[in-house]
C-alpha cells in the first residue's frame, strides 16, 4: 500500500508542477498575457507543494490510526486477559499477522485465529483505501485551488519560499526536539539509578562519581559467592581518559603537521592525491580498525614490551589508544587543512615583506591566525576518541582498572554501556539503569569539552577582510 501511495504522491506532484507552469506561461502567450510578478517555475513548484502536503499529512496521521484500529478489532476477538498481558497480547498479534499474509505454519488454526485475522485484514484493507481516496482528493483539491489563484500578479515566489521557510524550520526542529528528547530520557533514567528506593545495590551520588571500583555484576547463584556490586565511576574515566590521551598525541602531530604541508608546501597535484587517501581512514570500519588492533598492534607492543623486559598485558590502552589515534587523523588533518586555507593570503604576503621565511611566516603568522579553527578541529576529534567503542572493546578489554600504565587492560565509559545492555535485560534494576548514569556523564563531559572550543574559538576569533 505504502508503495502505491507514494508512487501516485511522485505523479502527482510532477503533474501539479508541469500544469502550474504551463497555466503560468499561457498567461504570458494568451490574450491576458503581461509580466508576471514570479516566474512560472514558482507557479509549478507552488502547484506541486499544494499536492504534496496534503498527501503526507493524510498518511503521516491516518496510517497509525487505521493500525491501531485492525489491531483493536483483532484482539476483540481474544479472551480479555490476553490484551491485558503485553507477552499474550503480542503473541497473539503476531499469529493474527501471519495468518492474514498467509505465512501462518503452526499448524491448525483455531476459529478465534481466523475470524481475528479476517477482521484485521479487512479493516486495513478499507483503511487503506480510505486514506488513499482521502490523500488523493486532498491532493487534487489543493491543485485546483492553486491553478485557480495563479494569475499575472499571485506572489507564487512569496508564497513558496514562505513555504520552504516552514520545512527548513520543522527540520530543525526536530533535530532540537530530538536532542532535548535524548537528554530528559537519559536524565529520568539516572534519577531513577540514583533516587529510586526499589532498586537493590543502588549507590548514592557521590559513590558513583567517586567510587573506584566498577564491578555491576551480582551474584545470580549461591554457588557463585558474595559477589560485591560497586559502581564507581573513577575507574571508567581514568581508562577513557588514558585512550583518549594516547590517541590525541597520535593524531595531533600528525594530523596537524599533514595539514600544514597539503595547505603551505604539496604542489596542487600531490594535494589531489595526498588529501583524498589520507582521509579514507575516516572510513573504515572501526570494527576492522578493531580487528587491527587486536591481531597487529597489541601482539606488536607485547613483543616489545617482552624483549625490553616489560610486563604488557595482552589487551592495552597502549594497543587501543595508537589505533584509535589513527582513526582521528582525518578529523584534524581535514578540518585544520581548510582552516588554515582560510586565513587570507594578504597575511602571508605582509609577513614576506617583512623578511620572514616560509616556516616563521607558518609559525608566527598562519598558526595564530587559525588558532581557533584548529582548536575546534581537535575537540571534535577528542570527542570522537571519548565515544569509540569497538577499538576499546577489541583493543583494550572490559576489565575496569584504575590505572594510568598504557600497558594495562582497561575500559572506557563507551564499552560499559554496551556490555551492560547487550542481550536481554531487566531495566527495573540498577545494573541496567546504570548505563543511563554513564550516558549522562559522558554526555556532560563532551558539553564541557564543546563549551570550553568555544570559549577558545570566541577569545582568539579573528574577523578578516
Amino acid at each position: 500500500m505504502a508503495g502505491y501511495y507514494f508512487l501516485v504522491v511522485a505523479v502527482l506532484v510532477l503533474a501539479g508542477f508541469f500544469v502550474g507552469r504551463l497555466r503560468a506561461q499561457g498567461l504570458v502567450m494568451g490574450a491576458r498575457g503581461g509580466a508576471l510578478h514570479s516566474l512560472p517555475a514558482y507557479h509549478g513548484l507552488l502547484t506541486a507543494a499544494a499536492a504534496l502536503v496534503p498527501m503526507l499529512l493524510v498518511f503521516a496521521v491516518a496510517m497509525p490510526v487505521v493500525n491501531h484500529l485492525a489491531i483493536s478489532n483483532a484482539l476483540d476477538y481474544f479472551d480479555p486477559q490476553v490484551a491485558a498481558d503485553p507477552l499474550q497480547r503480542g503473541a497473539a498479534l503476531r499469529e493474527v499477522q501471519n495468518v492474514a499474509a498467509g505465512q501462518y505454519g503452526g499448524g491448525e488454526q483455531s476459529t478465534v485465529l481466523k475470524t481475528a485475522a479476517a477482521s484485521y485484514a479487512s479493516t486495513l484493507h478499507w483503511g487503506h483505501w480510505v486514506v488513499f481516496a482521502t490523500g488523493v482528493g486532498l491532493a487534487l483539491v489543493g491543485i485546483l485551488f492553486i491553478l485557480s489563484r495563479i494569475s499575472a500578479q499571485f506572489r507564487s515566489r512569496n508564497y513558496f519560499e514562505r513555504f520552504v521557510l516552514v520545512v527548513l524550520v520543522a527540520c530543525a526542529a526536530v533535530a532540537i526536539l530530538t536532542t532535548i528528547g535524548i537528554v530528559f530520557s537519559v536524565l529520568f533514567e539516572t534519577y531513577r539509578f540514583f533516587f529510586d528506593t526499589s532498586l537493590k545495590g543502588r549507590p548514592t551520588v557521590s559513590e558513583f562519581l567517586f567510587g573506584t571500583e566498577w564491578n555491576p555484576q551480582a551474584a545470580m547463584r549461591a554457588d557463585q559467592g558474595d559477589i560485591r556490586t560497586a559502581f564507581g565511576f573513577i575507574p571508567l574515566l581514568t581508562g577513557t581518559l588514558l585512550i583518549t590521551s594516547i590517541a590525541i598525541c597520535v593524531a595531533g602531530p600528525l594530523g596537524l603537521f599533514s595539514a600544514i604541508y597539503l595547505s603551505e608546501y604539496a604542489s596542487r597535484r600531490v594535494r589531489a592525491w595526498v588529501k583524498p587517501v589520507l582521509e579514507i581512514l575516516a572510513g573504515i570500519p572501526t570494527v576492522v580498525l578493531g580487528f587491527f588492533a587486536a591481531l597487529t598492534v597489541a601482539p606488536l607492543i607485547r613483543g616489545w614490551g617482552e624483549y625490553f623486559g616489560l610486563d604488557v598485558a595482552s589487551e592495552s590502552a597502549l594497543a587501543a589508544g595508537l589505533v584509535m589515534g589513527m582513526m582521528i587523523i582525518p578529523f584534524i588533518s581535514s578540518l585544520s587543512d581548510d582552516v588554515i586555507n582560510a586565513v587570507p593570503q594578504s597575511l602571508r604576503d605582509g609577513a614576506y615583506a617583512l623578511g620572514a621565511t616560509k616556516s616563521e611566516t607558518i609559525r608566527k603568522v598562519v598558526l595564530p591566525a587559525a588558532l581557533p579553527g584548529i582548536v575546534s578541529a581537535f575537540m571534535l576529534a577528542i570527542s570522537r576518541a571519548i565515544g569509540e567503542t569497538m577499538i576499546v572493546v577489541m583493543a583494550a578489554g572490559l576489565a575496569a582498572n584504575l590505572t594510568f600504565n598504557p600497558l594495562d587492560a582497561v575500559t572506557t565509559i563507551t564499552v560499559q554501556i554496551k556490555t551492560i545492555l547487550v542481550g536481554d535485560q531487566e531495566f527495573d534494576s540498577a545494573k541496567t539503569l546504570a548505563a543511563f548514569a554513564l550516558g549522562f556523564v559522558l554526555f556532560f563531559v563532551t558539553l564541557m569539552l564543546n563549551l570550553i572550543a568555544l570559549h577558545i574559538v570566541n577569545k582568539y576569533r579573528e574577523q578578516y577582510d
